[in-house]
């Protein structure tokens, strides 16, 4: 984690020494890293992804941080998402990516939310309502430009200067999503953003939207109104071809809480899949996949071979998985770490200084988006900064 003068809070029902890992939250490099974004984003305004519990760091407190960064805009995916938000940011615009649900409309309203339309029918409810209620309430409209899931297609979305249920409501914002910003080099990018000016040139007047994190350091990036970080403000690399320009907001401690020799030729684990072929000192972290550390981290092979598997850090020194992530426990080989350096009670490293959330994916076989996602409620949690 990034060392920085600010206080640190405890939040949670769990204490730290009660907790079998301990989740650090630095909510100053959340507030520095959208600011590196706001520098990075042309002029336009920089809002923030926070869907998925702000990617699992806390709506209540990724919010307030953000927007005493200086941050105005919100996107979540879901209507109760954005109720929480409303909560901690009461001047804040909050839009709902998901769609507009059957019979949400009042719900809408009441929080002075605005709704992401992505089809036509979508699009009538929420003009009938407004026409109901004699209200031009405020939506985004998303066109699908190459994701083919949610939004407008091209085709529909060329013929949206003549839909007459416009009238009806104030469109905020047009908007649509890269399929594979993060890579620079991909003619898919070009062709979405063609595809997307296409739409806009019908509606001129309509604030767009279309960089997301990794959009916003595409060389030839479009200019438009808002762009709409996410991953990145949680400390994930945007350009993962270069250095990552984002600091770490989260890192990850498991404690042990026992320590054993391994005779060679043991296993370790479930279904025995993962061979000592020499005596090994092995680690068990009081962590396993019911606290969202993937399973797809375990270790299945032989003591000597070179795993892409799950990876701790301890007294400083990379240690490997052995055998299988279980539901509450990880088991990790730190035969090469000197028996004074490491001792029950200990706390190591699972996300933090070289094991980036990015690189944590990468030896799970997934992304750094899932890892932050999936880190459970059993963690105590400490908060530094993020107190204005």
């Amino acid at each position: 984690m990034t060392k920085l003068d600010s206080p640190i809070t405890t939040t949670g029902s769990i204490p730290e020494n009660a907790a079998g890992g301990v989740l650090h939250i630095d909510l100053d490099a959340l507030a520095s890293n959208w600011r590196t974004l706001r520098d990075n984003a042309g002029g336009a305004e920089t809002g923030a992804v926070v869907k998925a519990n702000a990617y699992g760091i806390g709506i209540e407190k990724a919010v307030p941080a953000l927007g005493q960064a200086g941050c105005r805009t919100f996107f979540v995916a879901h209507l109760s998402e954005a109720i929480r938000a409303r909560a901690v940011a009461p001047d804040a615009t909050i839009y709902v990516l998901n769609g507009l649900f059957t019979g949400t409309c009042p719900t809408y309203a009441e929080f002075d939310l605005r709704p992401v339309l992505g089809s036509f029918e979508e699009i009538e409810e929420w003009a009938g309502f407004c026409r109901g209620r004699g209200q031009k309430r405020k939506a985004a409209i998303h066109v699908d430009t190459g994701m083919n899931r949610l939004g407008l297609t091209v085709s529909q979305g060329l013929t949206l200067k003549d839909r007459a249920e416009l009238k009806d409501f104030e469109t905020a914002l047009l908007m649509s999503h890269f399929v594979s910003a993060e890579e620079s080099d991909n003619p898919l990018n070009i062709q979405q953003i063609e595809a997307f000016q296409a739409v806009r040139s019908t509606l001129p007047d309509v604030p767009a939207s279309l960089p997301n994190s990794s959009g916003i350091f595409l060389r030839d990036k479009p200019q438009y109104a808002l762009v709409r970080p996410g991953y990145a403000l949680y400390g994930g690399n945007p350009t993962p071809d270069q250095a990552n320009p984002m600091k770490p907001v989260v890192g990850l401690e498991a404690r042990i809480v026992q320590l054993r020799w391994v005779e060679a030729d043991h296993t370790v684990g479930y279904n025995g899949r993962w061979l000592a072929l020499s005596k090994r000192r092995i680690a068990t972290l009081s962590v396993g996949y019911a606290d969202g550390y993937p399973r797809s981290s375990s270790a299945r092979g032989k003591s000597n071979d070179e795993l892409l598997a799950g990876m701790a850090l301890v007294a400083g020194r990379p240690c490997p998985f052995a055998g299988n992530v279980s539901m509450d426990l990880i088991a990790i080989d730190v035969t090469d770490v000197p028996e004074s350096q490491v001792q029950r009670g200990d706390t190591v490293t699972l996300i933090g200084g070289d094991l980036t959330v990015d690189k944590v994916g990468r030896r799970a076989g997934t992304i750094g988006y899932e890892i932050l996602t999936n880190l459970g409620s059993r963690y105590a949690r400490t908060y530094r900064g993020g107190q204005g």
